[in-house]
């Protein structure tokens, strides 16, 4: 079984806890350290790694290199800030993709 891993700043991150979720503060982390932070998780059986807007735009080519892949599952999510609109450009790039039409505007 997979688990699931949230990073972002820790407003943001917080709550997720609550739900059984493991969180990891990536607010203060230079990219470097954010990148580390998703490669590691993705080599410990994080199947799922939801990542704030705000830190997923720091790394954007490791982003991309997990959106080739099976798992783990990138899902970008709001920061504690409001969100930037990249989490659902994506979603609304990947359902055009895979219907071929944008149906959600």
């Amino acid at each position: 079984m997979h688990k699931i891993g949230v990073v972002g700043d820790k407003d943001s991150v917080l709550a997720f806890k609550a739900f059984g979720l493991d969180v990891f503060n990536a607010y203060e982390s230079t990219p470097e350290e954010s990148r580390k932070i998703v490669d590691n998780l993705a080599r410990n059986d994080y199947g799922i790694i939801f990542i704030t807007e705000q830190i997923a735009e720091t790394i954007t080519e490791t982003i991309d290199r997990y959106n080739r892949e099976i798992t783990p599952a990138v899902i970008l999510i709001p920061g504690s800030t409001g969100s930037l609109g990249v989490g659902r450009a994506r979603i609304r790039s990947n359902v055009e993709k895979a219907v071929g039409i944008n149906i959600l505007d």
